[in-house]
């Protein structure tokens, strides 16, 4: 016997349609390319999408067809985005910040047809196009003003194109488990790797996010997705707060702690989600001006661990909570937030932190588990460790085009590559990547325990640890430190600030002081990059 509910498929512009119906007049605010605040609202976003749409089908793009947007946290990006989707196609983040060698090799992996791109990007684009044969239209995110003399082929400005239609346009009718969207993983190991969301993943992803015990945004909610929409959907954000209705504050290009402030500041935002190293931008203006965040209250910091301190000062210096997050591109991206159960909503102080440093308890729709090597699953006691591995409705199945199967088992498990543990209470917590775990004497090190603890030292800006070989045990820990401007903390202080707060076996070797801390094109710490760096280092106790 089967259900008699209606047939309803999830799809991603019904998310745009019910923002435009319930919230018609709730603004998304945007920090244009070209300088000034522009402001439109949910039923005008819907109206241009439709228009978008319209003008993609009259050209001939039609079901599944890559539409490649190059560009930054804008109105104009957000529409798109509904625009290639209504009109059937699969919109195409891509990472500006790749090298322009990968980002060729991965427009040609998809067969991009065509591409939006914001001023910024047209130079970038202009040494792509000509390597990418599939591409036949290119729409600059711009009006007929600001549009630049560019070669790229049927280049065309945004406003101009968008007033070439009246809107007047019946969105495709597709199967929910059509693709919506792709977004390349930043390949540190090997070719970047294709993932293709779903119009059903994305819209379950979403109602997700919303929950209480994960993003908790309503539409009483102003929201900064500081975090782009080329990285993982903007972790989802893009798709959640036209859910509910939330104000939408877009800040373009400008990702310094000032411009930062000043949108969280006019726009009274209440909710943002960024990587850590914009927040120790934030951080760092916060202190020289001593300004307050008066109207903020919570921000998600995921990406890359976030550091004890940073947890603390956002917390007692400004009121702010923190909801440590964790996800992969692979997961559309939400995998856990560490937002408090009734078992540890009492805590205080140290205790509560100690709770905070972890990446928190998957949501329903994110099962999880950690194995040994040999797939044996691990018990949940919070210290043993092992691989992290997830499935659930908005968690990759396959990568595009068949790479990396090895990733994927047949009951549907997905490695993620980290290591983690987890605690009786289902909290998680990330130890290390996989590959860049400490392995000393048998025992494994945690190189994310090690770089919160340094970083939470008043001199220290950034620290990094990567394993060094040393002949007696395999691999010994090396910190590399990255000083405050006009600090200058030694060696003897550094390690001795970190003596009895860690196993005195886990004690780092040395202490390395370089001006910059390499990162990935997600703002991630690039380890391989550190390692080649220090690869002939001699640690003083070899």
């Amino acid at each position: 016997m089967q259900g008699l509910m209606q047939d309803w498929p999830l799809l991603c512009h019904k998310i745009l349609d019910h923002a435009a119906q319930q919230y018609p007049d709730t603004e998304i605010v945007s920090r244009s390319i070209e300088g000034p605040i522009v402001r439109s609202t949910y039923a005008r976003s819907r109206q241009r999408a439709l228009q978008a749409a319209q003008l993609l089908a009259r050209e001939g793009f039609g079901q599944g067809d890559r539409i490649a947007t190059l560009a930054w946290n804008t109105g104009r990006h957000l529409e798109a985005w509904y625009g290639i989707m209504g009109a059937g196609g699969v919109y195409h983040t891509l990472n500006p910040r790749l090298f322009p060698e990968q980002l060729a090799w991965i427009m040609n992996h998809a067969e991009d047809k065509a591409i939006f791109v914001d001023l910024t990007f047209v130079p970038l684009l202009e040494k792509l196009a000509p390597m990418v044969k599939s591409l036949r239209r290119v729409i600059v995110f711009t009006d007929a003003a600001h549009m630049p003399e560019t070669t790229l082929p049927n280049a065309i400005a945004y406003e101009e194109w968008l007033a070439q239609a009246d809107g007047d346009y019946q969105w495709v009718s597709l199967d929910e488990n059509a693709a919506s969207g792709m977004c390349y993983t930043s390949g540190t190991t090997g070719d970047p790797k294709g993932v293709v969301y779903s119009h059903r993943s994305n819209v379950l992803h979403a109602m997700i996010a919303v929950s209480p015990n994960a993003m908790g945004i309503s539409a009483n909610d102003v929201v900064l997705p500081v975090v782009p929409m080329f990285h993982a959907n903007a972790w989802g954000l893009g798709q959640s707060a036209p859910m509910i209705g939330a104000k939408l504050v877009m800040p373009g290009g400008r990702m310094d702690g000032e411009s930062i402030y000043e949108l969280l500041d006019s726009e009274k935002v209440t909710f943002t989600a960024a990587v850590p190293t914009v927040w120790l931008m934030l951080l760092q203006y916060l202190e020289q001006t001593g300004k307050q965040l008066p109207h903020l209250k919570r921000v998600v910091i995921g990406g890359s661990a976030s550091p004890r301190a940073m947890t603390q000062k956002f917390q007692d210096n400004y009121g702010v909570e923190v909801i440590h997050a964790w996800g992969m591109t692979e997961m559309s991206p939400l995998g856990s937030l560490c937002t408090m159960k009734p078992v540890y909503s009492g805590l205080e102080g140290d205790a509560r932190l100690d709770i905070q440093q972890k990446q928190g308890s998957a949501p329903f729709g994110v099962e999880m588990k950690v194995t040994d090597d040999e797939n044996v699953e691990l018990p949940w006691d919070g210290s043993t460790f092992g691989r992290l591995k997830v499935r659930g409705p908005a968690v990759a199945r396959a990568y595009y085009g068949g790479t990396g199967a090895e990733q994927f088992d047949e009951e549907g498990w997905f490695d993620t590559g980290d290591v983690a543990h987890i605690d009786i209470h289902g909290y998680m917590q990330i130890t290390d990547r996989a590959k860049d775990v400490i392995k000393s004497g048998g025992e494994w090190i945690s190189t994310i325990e090690l770089e919160n603890l340094a970083v939470g030292h008043p001199d220290v800006a950034e620290a990094a640890v990567i394993g060094v070989a040393h002949p007696k045990w395999d691999e010994r820990p090396l910190l590399v430190i990255v000083r405050k401007p006009g600090k200058e903390p030694s060696k003897e202080e550094l390690l001795a600030f970190m003596e009895g707060k860690i196993a005195k076996w886990w004690m780092p070797d040395d202490v390395a002081f370089v001006d910059e801390i390499p990162h990935t094109a997600t703002g991630k710490i690039q380890k391989t990059t550190l390692r080649d760096q220090f690869r002939d280092y001699q640690l003083p106790t070899a």
